[in-house]
């Protein structure tokens, strides 16, 4: 008898004739009976599975193991899903250009789960048309909007900061920062009130997803004081809030994000998370928050066994993001989803951001049936090697117009000059006088537009779409091969993360027994989706 059945020692169980299954069918489905516990018995030399039945002490089957009842939503942190009035502790992490799009916030939101609209790089009229959407569809939510940093234009970042709290979004999703911006501090602080007692209501809910311990210090303290004069002196803030902005950190939760699609620093979950979570326990002991920050998981997520094991790490609640990308309500095109739904783990890449070009940052992307990494990648090596276009060998420069701009740069400039002359002057400035930032620009025109052909499917560009994909994508598609979602047509956004969720407390309530010391077969050891659960 090993230690941990000694727990049950003296105890049996019992109950009604059939009730025990022996064979792997039936041992399935009591351990997918999640709302019901679950009791591992010894009987004529066999282990047999029920969830009815009650325990004495003598006269029945001897008793193996006991694993409560655990329906996914009693997963992670109560207070993750209280806060955002959430059916369980997991959104939809946002993609940018839409690609979260609002059919698949809307869709998550009818099914009681948070997806965060992939609000970065669109234009303010197409954010708000997406607020608008939204909010008509979810008027009690549970939904977020994501605010991207935007060190290249700072005053759009500002503009969709103001579209949030003109239009009472009240949970956004910060992602890209690497401190405190002013439009990041203005949507948190003018969501704070005084309750009776003098204690602050948190009207302007802040998920922070980052993936350094630096920049989560930043989110785990309150807003920078001298951002908060700024935004006082600006009228932006009143004094209450002004004050109350010290009794609070800038973020409810952080999202800490390993290797992941699109923005990554490629962290190891199994590093990042408790590095963060240690991290926010000796800032909860400095600051003394009445609530103290959660932290949860996002990169990798793609399977029941990812999210358990963020769970096991600590995390209180999990996040989803190429996987997504995947699904028939996303903002991608036939041929892109198709793609994704074909990519094995080590068909990633990493290439140069469009958003933070001139800063060497890098995104992760499918390099599956796309040219797109490599000759992003080119153009980066010829803007840190030359001062200008002109000083490209000549050879080079014809390639790039004929294979991969399919334009003259000559051409292209003009497009961005125009462009700029609009959105951001100063940039136009900066790259008519620097001809080694005017072919930043001309270079970055490729790189924002990649994703945009990717998402509309633009035909003829199939080779130069830029897909923001992490690892879990391929280990997803290892998952539900030989299954109904192995087609990228049968993939919807609620099935698929029903089905994570309900293989992530399955997979939990296996655990417990094991640990209990009960062995079952290694067939029940994986949870396969047979058939839609939305």
């Amino acid at each position: 008898m090993t230690q941990a059945n000694k727990l049950f020692e003296g105890l049996s169980w019992q109950g009604k004739a059939g009730t025990l299954a022996f064979d792997t069918v039936g041992q399935r489905a009591r351990l997918l009976a999640l709302d019901e516990p679950l009791y591992a018995v010894e009987e004529d030399g066999r282990t047999g599975l029920a969830n009815k039945g009650r325990l004495t002490a003598g006269g029945g089957a001897r008793l193996l193991g006991l694993a409560p009842a655990l329906p996914f939503e009693a997963l992670g942190n109560a207070g993750f899903r209280q806060t955002y009035g959430a059916r369980a502790a997991f959104y939809a992490g946002a993609m940018a250009n839409a690609i979260a799009s609002e059919e698949l916030v809307i869709a998550l939101g009818k099914a009681g789960l948070m997806g965060s609209f992939g609000a970065g790089g669109c234009s303010p009229a197409r954010v708000a048309a997406a607020v608008a959407k939204v909010q008509a569809a979810l008027p009690q939510g549970p939904y977020a909007f994501n605010l991207l940093n935007n060190p290249n234009d700072p005053a759009l970042e500002l503009k969709a900061a103001e579209l949030y709290v003109q239009h009472g979004v009240p949970v956004v999703e910060a992602s890209a920062y690497l401190d405190i911006s002013y439009a990041v501090a203005y949507y948190r602080l003018t969501g704070l009130s005084a309750n009776p007692d003098g204690s602050a209501r948190i009207g302007h809910r802040l998920i922070a997803k980052l993936s350094r311990k630096e920049v989560a210090a930043r989110f785990l303290a309150p807003a920078p004081a001298e951002l908060v004069a700024l935004l006082l002196d600006d009228g932006r803030i009143t004094p209450e809030q002004a004050a109350l902005a010290k009794l609070v950190p800038m973020a409810d939760d952080i999202t800490a994000e390993a290797d992941s699609g699109g923005h990554t620093d490629n962290r190891p979950l199994v590093c990042l998370l408790p590095a963060i979570t240690a991290l926010r326990d000796e800032m909860q002991r400095q600051h003394n928050y009445p609530q103290a920050v959660r932290v949860g998981a996002a990169g990798g997520i793609g399977t029941p066994q990812a999210a358990l094991a963020a769970f096991t790490l600590g995390a209180a609640y999990v996040v989803t993001g190429s996987i997504n990308q995947a699904c028939v309500e996303a903002g991608t095109s036939d041929h892109t989803r198709g793609l994704l739904a074909q990519a094995d783990m080590a068909d990633v890449a990493m290439a140069p951001a469009a958003d933070m070009f001139e800063m060497g940052v890098r995104v992760q992307v499918l390099k599956r049936g796309t040219m797109f990494a490599p000759r992003a990648s080119k153009l980066y090596e010829l803007y840190s090697r030359y001062n200008a276009w002109q000083e490209v060998p000549a050879a080079e420069r014809e390639r790039l117009e004929k294979t991969v701009f399919k334009r003259t740069y000559e051409e292209i400039w003009q497009d961005t000059a125009a462009f700029f002359a609009e959105r951001d002057p100063a940039q136009l400035a900066r790259g008519t006088s620097d001809p080694r930032q005017q072919m930043a620009l001309v270079f970055r025109w490729y790189l924002g537009l990649s994703s945009r052909w990717s998402n509309t499917g633009e035909a003829g560009r199939e080779m130069d779409y830029q897909i923001w994909c992490g690892a879990a994508m391929g280990a997803f598609n290892d998952w539900v091969r030989g299954t109904y979602l192995e087609a990228s047509a049968q993939r919807r956004v609620v099935d698929v993360s029903l089905h994570l969720l309900t293989g992530t407390a399955y997979l939990a309530r296996l655990q417990t027994l094991a640990q209990q010391g009960v062995r079952l077969p290694d067939e029940l050891g994986v949870y396969k989706p047979e058939s839609p659960l939305a």
